[in-house]
């Protein structure tokens, strides 16, 4: 089996599947799927693995079976990372020139981004991320953001930084290596899933992608082409499955079976009779179930998620600014009149987002899934990276109108007695932009 560079490997680790996919660019842009496999993932719980050897089972499972698929050797894939522990900042930072007319380079900007990857941060935490949302040339901001070309004497901008904990990053590692690859990079799951499902006017006009998988709801906010907030809340469809289990006195399974089949997000709007039968346990009886009261269940603990995400938004400050909406995606977003029950809470329209605009034709059917959107994202991301223009090295020859490196610490959720962690990433050039499917 030959090695290509032309293909991306990605791997979502979800709470209730790991996805591996192998994946490439056709001759229109578009993303080509030519060999995808999942598994039953029972080492993960929102979001963050907590069985080093049943997480690494999954993983193998679904690598082996791609390569068979494929034909193809690969030795590293994109991954994604979610959980609680996900929390992000914003900061500033500018170069200062030596001359008026000296003309801005990809080379300052990474060295921008490089020295962001320097930020303080807790003890126990790694920066996963940092995203570029706005450039100034001599403090006036720059059109579509982008100064390369421009001359100033002092470049500006402002981040997203995403940080993790450096534990969970290690172990999503450590089971990646254990099949024999490597971690090409991490990535935050909603940035990936925002990816596949998000068109660019939505970006510009101001949404709010929320993707509701198994274990966590993860949430992106975007405004005029940038990413403006991210958050990771650890709730998901399997807090609805537990709560439809323990109401109704059914086994998991059923419960599951029932939010799939009969889940309504709105009880207003379910059927007053309607029953269903389930099975007795081991011979006993059959228990009836109200279609009503189901949906009462679920809109219950749906609008405790809601909660959380909405305050995620008011939080960010940009809640008056989502002219677009909100899309959501992932497992949980099929749940029958979610939608409605968003737009209700909300006041916001939505929207259900399929990767279809980032999938190539013979994809379409079989991979334009809510739920393969993490996956799909991650293998975008991929491929847009491993064809970027890698960040200038350092140690390289410095001329005479070096800029001089500062930094202009904006607020942030940073702890007092926070050390100074050197993390080195690979960040190439500027990005542009949960756990998925239940």
């Amino acid at each position: 089996m030959a090695h290509s560079n032309d293909y991306v490997v990605a791997i979502d680790l979800g709470t209730t599947k790991v996805v591996t996919m192998v994946g490439k660019m056709n001759s229109n842009g578009k993303l080509q799927v030519v060999g995808l496999s999942t598994a039953e993932s029972t080492g993960i719980k929102r979001g963050m693995i907590q069985n080093i050897e049943e997480t690494v089972k999954a993983i193998q499972k679904t690598v082996d079976d791609v390569k068979k698929q494929v034909g193809l050797e690969f030795h590293s894939a994109y991954v994604g990372i979610a959980g609680q522990h996900i929390r992000s900042i914003k900061n500033s930072n500018y170069l200062n020139f030596d001359t008026d007319d000296r003309e801005i380079s990809q080379d300052d900007i990474d060295r921008l981004v490089k020295d962001m990857n320097l930020t303080p941060v807790d003890a126990g935490e790694t920066i996963l991320h940092v995203l570029p949302l706005e450039f100034f040339v001599d403090k006036e901001p720059v059109d579509n953001n982008r100064p390369v070309g421009m001359m100033g004497r002092r470049l500006d901008a402002n981040f997203h930084i995403v940080i993790g904990k450096t534990s969970s990053a290690k172990h999503i590692e450590k089971c990646v290596n254990r099949v024999g690859l490597s971690v090409a990079d991490l990535i935050l799951e909603p940035l990936a899933s925002a990816e596949a499902v998000l068109t660019d006017d939505e970006r510009e006009a101001g949404v709010a992608l929320i993707d509701i998988g198994g274990g966590t709801t993860d949430l992106a906010i975007y405004y005029e082409g940038n990413i403006r907030h991210t958050a990771v809340i650890p709730f998901g469809g399997n807090v609805i499955t537990q709560d439809i289990k323990e109401g109704c006195s059914i086994l998991l399974k059923q419960a599951d079976q029932l939010k799939e089949i009969y889940g309504i997000a709105l009880s207003d709007i379910a059927p007053d009779n309607k029953i269903i039968t389930i099975p007795g346990i081991s011979g006993r009886e059959p228990k009836e179930i109200s279609v009503k009261n189901l949906a009462g269940i679920i809109q219950a603990r749906m609008e405790e998620i809601l909660d959380f995400v909405l305050y995620e938004i008011n939080l960010s400050g940009y809640a008056e600014k989502l002219s677009a909406g909100v899309v959501i995606t992932g497992g949980g977003a099929l749940l029958k009149h979610l939608s409605h029950l968003i737009k209700f809470k909300s006041g916001y329209d939505v929207r259900l987002g399929f990767p279809s605009e980032k999938l190539s034709s013979d994809s379409l059917e079989k991979y334009n899934h809510p739920q393969l959107s993490t996956a799909l994202g991650l293998a975008l991301i991929g491929l847009e990276r491993q064809t970027a223009t890698p960040v200038q090295d350092d140690a390289k020859q410095q001329n005479a109108t070096e800029p001089s490196v500062g930094k202009e610490f904006s607020e942030v959720h940073e702890k007092k007695g926070s050390k100074f962690n050197a993390i080195k990433q690979m960040i190439s050039g500027l990005f542009e932009e949960t756990d998925s499917e239940m």
